[in-house]
């Protein structure tokens, strides 16, 4: 019984920590910026933006499936909106498609 509930804790880690994975979405920014064709100043906007989205994406692997639900999605949504004032349109339009791409590859979609 003992090492019923050991593995069973250990799997529970293991998918906590696969889960975690999938919502580090930290990316190369001088990928980013040749992907969008950022100006400079743009360059340093989009990283900090960024970095901000990062943060909450990980703050909410720390909830359970509803409420993290809600912080991704209001990350998402904030991520976007500054995304939006920064960027071109056809800027933003490359970017919200990549943001899909890797939120489908990391089956948060």
């Amino acid at each position: 019984m003992l090492s019923m509930t050991l593995t069973f804790a250990e799997n529970e880690n293991m998918n906590s920590v696969n889960n975690a994975e999938a919502y580090n979405l930290s990316v190369n920014i001088n990928q980013l910026s040749k992907a969008l064709n950022l100006a400079d100043d743009q360059k340093e906007a989009v990283a900090e933006i960024h970095k901000t989205f990062c943060a909450e994406m990980m703050f909410a692997t720390q909830y359970g499936k509803e409420e993290r639900d809600a912080r991704v999605n209001a990350a998402i949504k904030k991520d976007l909106g500054y995304m939006n004032y920064i960027l071109s349109h056809e800027q933003y339009k490359t970017y919200v498609m990549l943001l899909n791409v890797t939120m489908t590859n990391r089956g948060l979609r």
